[in-house]
Parts: C-alpha cells; structure tokens; sequence
C-alpha cells in the first residue's frame, strides 16, 4: 500500500516542535509496513502560498504511483487536494479549527477561518473517507456528509514509550522548579487566541487570592524531547481553549499520571472521565481556581494512565490502517 500523506504541520529544521503529532502518527503507520509518502505544504515557512503550487506538487506525486491520498488537516489545503487526486481514493483528517472555525482572532483571521470551514465541507463531501479526533467534530460536519460517507471518531494515539510517569521532584530540579509551588503547566500555542491564554492566567491568579501557591509555565517552544520533563514536573495541566479536538498534550499528560484542569472542550471530559483528581469545571476564572485549590489540597500523580493505553499510537495505527485497507476495497468493487 502505497500512501502520499499531505500536511500543513510537520517538524522541520526551522520548526521542530510544529506538527509533532503528525510525525508521530506517520512514524507508527510507517511501523506496521504502510510505505507513506509526505508532502509538506510548508505554511510555517510561504505562508498561503504554499496552497499555491500544492495541486502541481500533487500531480507530480500521483504520477509515481499511489494507492491512497491521505489529508491530514482540512481547510483549503484539503479542498485542492480533493479536486487534485482524481479517482484515487481519498481520506481527509479533521483537527479541530477546519471544522470550527474561529471567535477570538481578529477579523482577517476570522474570514480566512470561515473560508476554511466551507472548503473542509467541500473536501468532505468528496471524500472517501473521513477521520475526526472528537465526537464535537463529527457534529460538525455537514449533516449530509455524516449520511453518505464512511466516518470515525479516531484520536491521535500517544507514543507511551515516550511519556510516561517519572520522579517529579528530578523533574522539577532539571527545569530549576521550586518544590514549594503548585506548578499548572498552560499548553500554549504560540499566543493562538482561541486557547484563551488569559483566562489560565487570571484562573492562576485567584487560585493564589485562595492560598495556592501556583505558578503558571508557558507551554511554548519547548522542544518534544524535553514535553515530558515538563508534564512529569508538573502538577496539574490547565486547558481553557474556546475549542479543541483531541489535544495530545491531554492526553500525554494522563500518560505521566498529571492531573488536568479544564473547560468542557473537545473529548478531554470523556479522556479524564472517572479519574480522581481531574476536573471540568466552567469557563470562569473562580471554577477554574476552584479546581487549583482541590488539586492542592490532595496534590500528588493522580491514576490516569490505563485510561490512555487504549489510544498508544500503535492501537490508533491498527484502526488508521483497517480504514486505508477500507478505502481501497470499497474503491476497487466501486470500479469493478
């Protein structure tokens, strides 16, 4: 089986943290004997002109032989890949922001994400196949497409060997923390508005008008390697985004055992449900403190890893897999 994945996120030299989870996911389906080709449209770098010269790139592509056209990522890039690939069978990928748009960026943004809203409705309604990360992404989708098309709720899997539960203490005096404090580790996105970077920060501050000695750390430019040092380091990972998909960082986190505080979003109240210690709480900076203060009175690992074993990347390659093989034989009796 012979794949060409097409992604606008993927580490490079200049940006090693962009698009990890996609490398990850190309890693582990590479590992079951999947041969993937990736084709960067590299907007990190040009920007939307990268969507520019995509459908050429495409051509060059097919024209090598593939068996499958996989669009890890909605929005325009997956409208030109979806008119581009012909009869080539088609799965697209939905994350979050392609399917829901935005609210708190300002108004060039906001149209530009409203513009990739309809053309991920365009690149659904030609595809093969999709792939959502949240059932909130599946309600997003257009009501016809859910009617006609093959569609699966499938999470980015977490790479367990990579994270898992360590020393907390060895953790904090690696990053020079201080023992005395509550550290809430804020998943930051390089100031992206939509994660509501302020309403952790004003969370934090009433936590402290409650007696918690918390410090907030920035979630920012720190290189995948080190993300566990982090998490491990950490005693509770905050999340306040107005929308999200299936955020890893969540679920890297229940890996190493830290607790999560956050507002109803995405799928993170069914990964943290029935775990003690973890909270979702309303988007309101006093609920969210409240929260701080209860994982400061009992603070410690909570136990949340065998909930997050059902999503280790090789369980989500097997499913990602199954779905390929699913696409090439619904194409081939299509074509018969």
């Amino acid at each position: 089986m012979r794949v060409l994945a097409v992604t606008n996120m993927y580490p490079t030299p200049d940006h090693p943290t962009l698009g990890t989870f996609v490398e990850q996911q190309v890693s582990s389906l590479r590992a079951r004997g999947i041969s993937i080709e990736v084709l960067l449209a590299d907007r990190s770098v040009r920007g939307p002109r990268a969507y520019l010269t995509l459908a050429a790139e495409i051509g060059q592509r097919l024209g090598k032989g593939v068996d499958l056209v996989h669009v890890m990522y909605g929005g325009v890039m997956a409208a030109v890949v979806s008119r581009r690939a012909g009869k080539i069978p088609l799965l697209v990928s939905f994350c979050g922001s392609d399917l829901l748009g935005q609210k708190y960026s300002g108004l060039r943004r906001r149209v530009a994400a409203r513009v990739g809203v309809v053309a991920s409705h365009f690149a659904a309604r030609r595809a093969s196949a999709i792939v959502v990360k949240s059932r909130n992404l599946y309600e997003a989708l257009p009501k016809s497409v859910r009617g006609d098309r093959r569609v699966e709720i499938i999470p980015n899997g977490v790479d367990l060997d990579r994270f898992f539960p360590g020393d907390p203490v060895e953790s904090r005096a690696r990053l020079g923390w201080s023992e005395r404090d509550l550290h809430v580790l804020f998943p930051a996105n390089n100031g992206d508005a939509t994660k509501r970077p302020w309403l952790a920060r004003k969370a934090v501050e009433q936590a402290r008008r409650l007696g918690v000695p918390a410090t907030l750390h920035e979630l920012t430019g720190v290189p995948h390697a080190s993300v566990r040092d982090w998490l491990n380091a950490s005693d509770v990972v905050i999340v306040t985004s107005d929308h999200e998909g299936s955020p890893n960082v969540v679920k890297e986190a229940l890996a190493c055992n830290t607790a999560v505080v956050s507002v109803d979003v995405g799928d993170i109240a069914t990964r943290v449900a029935g775990i003690a210690g973890c909270h979702i709480v309303s988007a309101e900076p006093s609920a969210l403190a409240h929260a701080l203060a209860q994982v400061q009175q009992h603070r410690g690992k909570v136990a949340a890893r065998q909930a997050i074993e059902p999503l280790s990347r090789e369980a989500v390659a097997a499913r990602l897999g199954d779905l390929y093989a699913w696409c090439l034989q619904t194409s081939s009796s299509t074509q018969n």
